[in-house]
């Protein structure tokens, strides 16, 4: 990351244009905790000065049709003092969720004026537009306290910002901290933001004043994202791989958390699984080579999470998939009792993870791995042995991790047939361990012809195996309803027991194929 560049000369308006990339972290704080904060040690042993307040109103453009929000922009003019100041911002970076290139321009009023943009560099849908296509579509009144921290390693602005977000007749509160890199090394980023959460309980802000502002102007609802794709090459070292690695588990969490906060989309839950899944991979697959604390603690808290986002999950399949496969399976059945039973149950789940993704201790999680990935935290406390391996090209590495999963998982496998449910249980980890791995280094084997059959069949084996340990789950799931003494919920009760009765058989058979043809797939690594 580079911090965001000097201000040049447009040479074609004579405009002073500011490009780069700004690097940003926010913490959202509870109403009324600004000003104790502001007083926080870290602040008052490293600011400048005082700082000093800002009035600003700032209103937000895009076409009647969110042209803008659609490709992840923004566009806003910022009134503060006699000054009026134009931002159009690009989405963050790929595996770098702090990162947003961003355009400033002075402008003449609070309207927006789209030939100060540099054409040639913003690009599409802008570049398309007119100023009179542009509607205003929601403001923001924030007053702010700047100040400037002078840190070790970096210079740090710090912007304690209140205020509200007002779209229409619609307003909501605003009360958060801008951390944003001038200089130096983002890490000192998050040391500031772990060290503010001493004196508060604060949270990490996943969405931009833009986004909040778009969700309250049109009711705008966050989709739940899947990891997003990265491409490891022979010419990456260890270190860069690990770094790259945990930066898109990092990510993915982070754009995922307020979905999942929020209960608007079942997926939300599930890919934070998903992204502590892949993250707790990736710490099993390099500790035995860099036997790092660091891969110990990261992975100490991401099971942690992960237990607390399982009853919510095992409730959201329950419900999801579970109950709308019954009812094309028995249309006869009434479900009606079992539904509510089930909802009353997801409901509570998810006010239970509220307050989890809303603790402290999420929150310096969060903060842990931005800093992990920054500081390179895993070089810490290993002997130069495991610092050698760090500065090695990964195909080597690659090939050794890939082997020694894929013996472990045939090893858990043997006698297939009569594995009980734990110990198919215990080969489905395995299975994820070495699927994740042979995702992650694919890139690597790109040429090898076998490679993308051995994911495929491992990914069909692994679902099978998930389909079993969601049976099981419901059986524990239908336990904690059963206790209602309805006779309509206990005939739909025994109706789903039945139902993966019978589900269970034709699964084990598909299980036993599926593993079969696994067995028999020849490795791509090593060749």
């Amino acid at each position: 990351m580079n911090a965001r560049q000097p201000i040049a000369s447009d040479a074609g308006t004579g405009i002073a244009v500011r490009p780069g990339a700004e690097i940003e972290l926010k913490l959202l704080a509870p109403q009324g905790a600004l000003e104790k904060l502001r007083e926080a040690p870290v602040i008052v042993q490293h600011a400048r000065n005082r700082g000093a307040f800002h009035r600003l109103e700032t209103v937000y453009y895009d076409t009647p049709e969110r042209l803008l929000f659609q490709h992840g922009m923004s566009l806003r003019v910022r009134h503060s003092g006699k000054h009026f100041i134009q931002t159009l911002k690009l989405p963050p970076n790929s595996g770098q969720p702090l990162a947003r290139r961003q355009w400033e321009a002075p402008v003449d009023g609070i309207t927006p004026d789209l030939a100060r943009l540099p054409a040639d560099e913003v690009g599409d849908p802008v570049t398309t537009l007119t100023n009179d296509a542009l509607v205003p579509v929601f403001a923001t009144k924030v007053r702010r306290h700047a100040r400037q921290l002078d840190l070790p390693d970096a210079s740090v602005e710090i912007a304690f910002d209140e205020g509200t977000i007002e779209a229409g007749a619609r307003q909501q509160v605003l009360s958060e901290i801008e951390l944003e890199l001038k200089s130096g090394n983002a890490g000192v980023l998050f040391d500031l933001g772990t060290q503010l959460l001493d004196a508060a309980p604060l949270r990490v802000g996943t969405r931009s004043k833009a986004e909040r502002g778009y969700a309250l102007a049109f009711d705008v609802v966050q989709s739940a994202a899947k990891a997003e794709s990265f491409s490891v090459t022979a010419e990456h070292v260890v270190d860069d791989v690990i770094a790259l690695l945990v930066g898109s588990c990092w990510h993915h969490l982070l754009k995922n958390h307020r979905v999942a906060e929020e209960g608007s989309d079942p997926e939300g839950v599930h890919q934070m699984r998903v992204a502590l899944r892949r993250l707790r991979t990736i710490c099993a697959l390099f500790r035995r080579d860099i036997p790092s604390p660091a891969f110990q603690a990261v992975n100490s808290e991401a099971k942690w999470l992960m237990q607390q986002l399982g009853p919510a999950r095992d409730w959201d399949v329950f419900a999801e998939a579970t109950t709308t496969r019954l009812v094309t399976a028995a249309p006869e059945v009434n479900l009606g009792g079992l539904r509510e039973a089930v909802e009353r149950q997801r409901k509570s789940s998810y006010a239970t993870l509220q307050i989890v993704l809303a603790d402290p201790r999420c929150s310096r999680f969060l903060l842990s791995l931005g800093h992990l990935v920054e500081r390179r935290g895993w070089r810490n406390e290993v002997d130069s042995e495991a610092l050698a391996v760090l500065s090695q090209p990964i195909p080597t590495l690659a090939d050794k991790i890939l082997a020694r999963l894929h013996r472990k998982a045939l090893k858990r496998g043997a006698h297939f047939r009569q594995l009980n449910i734990g110990a198919q249980h215990d080969l489905r980890i395995d299975l994820k361990k070495l699927r994740y791995a042979a995702e992650f280094f694919l890139p690597l084997y790109a040429t090898h012809a076998p490679a993308k059959r051995y994911v495929r069949r491992l990914a069909r084996l692994q679902a099978s195996l998930g389909r079993v340990r969601d049976i099981a789950s419901t059986r524990i799931l239908l336990d904690a309803i059963r206790q209602d003494d309805q006779p309509e919920l206990h005939l739909a009760i025994g109706a789903v027991a039945g139902w993966q009765a019978r589900d269970q058989m034709a699964v084990t058979k598909t299980l036993r194929r599926r593993w079969r043809r696994f067995k028999a797939t020849p490795a791509f690594w090593g060749r």
